[in-house]
């Protein structure tokens, strides 16, 4: 294990290499070097599409990442690349860790759904046999909260979007308050638009994102800078991968 491990949590969202685009190109070695920097008790969060997953399956094995669980993005509208295929609104995102760490050790907050709880049903009493259903209707007893399902709505950012590929920030939040600790250190590797640099800033998690985009990485920049911070000033910033060298 490296002496300096520094993420609680990476983000990644690489090119899916799904397209003919000039940008959508796959991007050779950095599992492995992401999975060098993950602390021992923190976990890699991939977007992608299943035909990336498949892609990649071989080397996430090689490199040493385990696979945790997966959610899947829906969303309102989506792509449709051919005309004889269903159009897709939908990607994944799954969760990683290191080979050499037991889950019980990596840090995973479950998320639970405000707005609704479980519900055990009981029947009050046996129905009668004469035609009176009433009589044996069924009651709910409240339970604790649900847990967050794996299959997460939430609208796309067609139309306001700094990045083509921009992930909303209200999913973004869910899978880091999931698993990077209040204060923890998120990484996210292919920085974009700086959504997650937002979404750290504003929940109380540091953030260290990359961008090859110089353009592109100012204006991330910009947005996480204007983020209001929560509390105190969890630290934020966006790099260029020159600045690293």
């Amino acid at each position: 294990m490296p002496a300096h491990a520094p993420f609680d949590m990476i983000l990644a969202d690489p090119p899916y290499g799904d397209t003919s685009l000039v940008w959508d190109r796959r991007v050779e070695g950095w599992l492995a070097l992401a999975r060098q920097a993950l602390a021992p008790s923190g976990s890699l969060w991939l977007f992608g599409s299943l035909r990336s997953f498949i892609g990649v399956a071989q080397e996430l094995a090689a490199v040493g990442l385990r696979y945790a669980q997966e959610v899947v993005w829906e969303k309102q509208n989506g792509s449709a690349f051919h005309a004889d295929r269903f159009k897709r609104v939908h990607e994944l995102a799954v969760q990683f860790y290191r080979d050499d760490a037991a889950w019980t050790g990596i840090y995973n907050d479950v998320q639970t759904t405000p707005d609704a709880i479980t519900r055990t049903v009981r029947r009050k009493r046996r129905p009668p046999h004469t035609g009176h259903i009433e009589a044996g209707h069924y009651v709910s007893e409240d339970g604790g909260p649900r847990l967050m399902r794996s299959v997460i709505y939430a609208r796309n950012c067609h139309g306001r979007a700094i990045h083509p590929t921009e992930k909303p920030v209200g999913l973004l939040e869910i899978l880091i308050r999931t698993s990077c600790p209040p204060g923890g250190l998120v990484g996210d590797w292919f920085a974009g638009s700086g959504a997650a640099g937002e979404t750290c800033r504003a929940t109380g998690r540091r953030y260290l994102g990359c961008e090859i985009d110089a353009p592109m990485a100012v204006r991330a920049n910009d947005r996480i800078a204007s983020t209001l911070p929560l509390g105190g000033a969890p630290t934020a910033s966006l790099h260029l991968p020159g600045d690293f060298l």
